[in-house]
């Protein structure tokens, strides 16, 4: 089952739907970036997702593969989208890559949303756009 709210979870993310999103994180919802950096609380996170599609209108996880150990969930597969809907003829402005992400489901909700990725070249995208 903590599988499935982890597929419904990216689902949710890739339809861009912030409230679906919201509606599904636990009320002590933390959610932990590629760097470290830790946002606590889901409301916090409802505008931290707003604003992350509207730098990537299009961001989109792609789930390979879904693993579980006692209420923790391993996902792993691709992240990618285009900075701003800054589309280009050679695409430079898309980015897709490796990512992985760490999940704790609890009573249905998820408690803990940690990406692992390298996010260089997301950086590398956004330094050459205003």
């Amino acid at each position: 089952m903590n599988k499935q709210v982890v597929f419904y979870f990216a689902e949710a993310i890739n339809s861009h739907d912030v409230d679906r999103i919201y509606s599904m994180m636990a009320e002590e919802h933390t959610f932990v970036d590629a760097h470290g950096n830790r946002i606590e609380g889901r409301d916090k996170m409802k505008a931290g997702w707003a604003g992350y599609f509207q730098l990537f209108p299009d961001y989109h996880i792609e789930l390979t593969d879904i693993f579980e150990n006692s209420g923790t969930v391993a996902a792993f597969g691709f992240a990618g989208g285009t900075y701003k809907s800054l589309k280009t003829p050679n695409n430079e402005n898309y980015w897709r890559l490796p990512a992985a992400w760490k999940a704790i489901v609890e009573d249905g909700k998820i408690k803990l949303w940690q990406v692992y990725a390298d996010t260089k070249v997301v950086f590398e995208v956004m330094g050459k756009n205003p």
